[in-house]
């Protein structure tokens, strides 16, 4: 594992606050990145809306969510070698800006301009994507090691937080604003991303790793692949990455398609689609609520256990079960998402090299959000083809097979090449 030496002035600076809720720097990065996550939800919910008041046409909404998910996935691997390259803050700015830049754009081709709203689209996805590896190696900047897991379960809480109130806060908000003026809103979102978080606090930083000299840098692919290469270092990473792949883009894909419809169908009643998509919400916050103060002793099969966890939700759409199976299921499979992410985030920002973090946490994007559209796009036609129930059956087999496989792998059980000291 490569590690950064603390300085002696940073040893004999003021010790860390108990709680991480008590540093100031803290505060302001975890402002920066829940306005980020408030914003990105609320573009689509948004854009939703204006399609239900005629703003936006359907096919519309389709073309600008995509070029959306373009801009986003061309960034997310550039924000990356950049974020190592430079200051982490600076890539923060500039890539918040560009997304609050893209708002008032958005407004100004709402019912005027398609192309215009598809390029603003893909210059909000672009920010979005580039701020988000930024923000990860920013984290590790500004928080203390010991702090990590305390700081990823506060952050994922705020956004689980928002995705729960959300929709109802949007809604009454669409009362007395019009869309044009809610998409202003999501530009001041990003503002706030953009200006509120300060510089890194810990001394682990791009500019000062020890033993670094000034020299000409490598081209971008040079480095982007030198980021492929630091994440084969760590076997736990690839096996994480491979599990992910296999529940977002079957088991969350199987389920984003097949609840909606089985909801309607079996039940008869959209109140199962909502009652299970908030006990997921609500599984998720008290998962990062658990993981925040639990420290496992083999945290990564007990991570690998949580992501399995996801499993228990397209079973559950596949036998006749009474509804209030479905959205225990769902309750389930939050809490294990929770406790998969936050043990995740804050093994990478622990065991990836400093000045390679923000690459490597790319590549985590770029993969999960990348291949979700792929499994969105061949679940459909394969309901179609075969059924609910087979199609169901394979993608819970592989959420449940595929994270166990994945904790066999050297290094796994313990998100770490080498096993940690007891310490807790």
């Amino acid at each position: 594992m490569t590690t950064t030496p603390t300085s002696a002035a940073t040893k004999s600076a003021a010790s860390p606050p108990r709680s991480v809720l008590r540093s100031t720097a803290f505060l302001r990065l975890w402002t920066g990145t829940t306005a980020s996550g408030l914003a990105t939800w609320a573009l689509p919910f948004v854009l939703g809306l204006a399609v239900l008041h005629h703003d936006l046409g359907a096919a519309g909404l389709g073309l600008v969510l995509a070029a959306r998910t373009a801009g986003f996935l061309v960034a997310v691997a550039i924000g990356g070698v950049l974020a190592d390259r430079h200051s982490r803050r600076t890539v923060v700015l500039w890539s918040a800006l560009a997304a609050a830049v893209a708002a008032p754009l958005l407004a100004a081709g709402l019912g005027r301009s398609l192309v215009l709203m598809t390029a603003a689209a893909a210059l909000a996805g672009a920010g979005q994507g580039a701020c988000r590896p930024a923000f990860q190696a920013l984290t590790a900047e500004t928080v203390a090691p010991e702090h990590r897991q305390q700081a990823n379960a506060a952050m994922t809480m705020a956004v689980r937080s928002s995705t729960l109130t959300g929709p109802a806060l949007t809604a009454l908000l669409a009362a007395f604003l019009d869309i044009g003026t809610l998409l202003l809103g999501i530009g001041l979102l990003w503002l706030v991303a953009a200006l509120v978080p300060g510089k890194g606090t810990t001394g682990i930083t791009v500019a000062n790793q020890a033993g670094a000299e000034p020299g000409p840098r490598a081209g971008f692919r040079a480095e982007f692949l030198e980021g492929i290469r630091e994440a084969r270092r760590h076997p736990w990473f690839l096996a994480g990455l491979a599990a992910l792949v296999a529940v977002i883009a079957l088991g969350y894909s199987a389920t984003s398609v097949a609840l909606p419809l089985i909801s309607r169908d079996r039940y008869d009643t959209e109140w199962v689609l909502a009652a299970a998509m908030t006990a997921y919400t609500v599984g998720a916050l008290g998962g990062a609520l658990v993981i925040a103060r639990c420290r496992p002793r083999s945290q990564g099969w007990a991570a690998f256990a949580g992501l399995a966890a996801y499993g228990v939700a397209p079973l559950s759409l596949m036998l006749p079960v009474h509804p209030l199976v479905v959205v225990a299921a769902y309750a389930v499979a939050g809490i294990g998402i929770e406790l998969f992410n936050v043990p995740w985030f804050t093994a990478t920002q622990r065991e990836v090299a400093p000045d390679k973090l923000a690459r490597v946490s790319s590549l985590d994007f770029l993969v999960s959000y990348g291949l979700a559209p792929v499994g969105l796009a061949l679940i459909a036609p394969a309901i179609d083809a075969f059924g609910f129930t087979p199609v169901l059956a394979v993608c819970a087999a592989a959420c449940f097979l595929v994270p166990a496989a994945a904790a066999l792998v050297p290094t796994a059980r313990h998100f770490a090449r080498t096993a940690p000291a007891t310490t807790d």
